[in-house]
């Protein structure tokens, strides 16, 4: 997550479902996986979403809240943490990109990781808001890992007690590779008793958002989705899983 893309439609939607989820009584923990503006393309300018009406109708106080914030033409990840938007634990430390060797950018990535994992302890869902999603073996190691998050960074939230979900960027993928993917993360054997989750925002650029729920969590998360689905949120979302 960076700091332009702040009050876009992407936050729209993430913050969306997490509102929902929210209303389960379940606390919710937010790493940003916060990263360096970039400035080599013009993401972050959608914001088209805040003239439309079908939009408001999903949730108008968040629509509202959002819309406020882009105005104010300070759209920094910290604006968001406001109870009006999301009553949340919140951790955005910056994971910025180095030019230093490999096991630097390794040792500096894993002293980041436990103070997220510090700061979210006690969370029944932690969600995760890497650039990209998860890992993938060109970026792995590289300058370009901050925008990627780790299995094992997963893992650790969800053996802390916490129900786990991670933004994953579509590309020129189908979404059949997307939730395969999700399947085999969630099988690895890392998150014992886990059940998947997985939703497809599909307005502007497509998006998902994948879960991997606690046992006890299970009846209260995909109750709420499926109530969520037969709201006006259906006209964003998609339950690919």
């Amino acid at each position: 997550m960076q700091d332009r893309y702040t009050g876009d439609i992407g936050d729209f939607g993430k913050l969306g479902l997490l509102r929902q989820l929210a209303s389960t009584g379940l606390s919710i923990g937010v790493n940003w996986y916060h990263t360096p503006d970039e400035t080599h393309n013009s993401d972050g300018l959608h914001i088209g979403y805040l003239q439309k009406q079908d939009f408001r109708s999903c949730d108008p106080t968040l629509w509202s809240a959002l819309g406020q914030i882009v105005s104010s033409g300070k759209r920094e990840i910290a604006a968001l943490e406001q109870n009006s938007v999301l009553d949340a634990t919140y951790f955005g430390r910056l994971l910025a990109s180095s030019s230093a060797d490999k096991i630097t950018r390794q040792a500096v990535r894993m002293d980041w990781h436990r103070q997220a994992l510090q700061a979210l302890h006690g969370c029944d869902i932690v969600f995760v808001d890497p650039d990209n999603g998860l890992m993938v073996p060109s970026a792995d190691g590289t300058a370009k890992s901050n925008k990627f998050v780790l299995p094992y960074e997963l893992a650790e939230y969800y053996n802390a007690g916490a129900s786990i979900i991670y933004y994953q960027h579509k590309a020129r993928r189908p979404d059949e590779f997307y939730i395969d993917q999700h399947r085999q993360l969630v099988s690895s054997g890392a998150f014992p008793g886990a059940a998947s989750l997985g939703l497809k925002f599909t307005k502007t650029s497509l998006r998902y958002y994948f879960c991997a729920i606690r046992p006890e969590h299970v009846k209260a998360l995909t109750s709420c989705v499926q109530q969520m689905m037969q709201s006006p949120w259906q006209y964003c979302f998609e339950q690919i899983l």
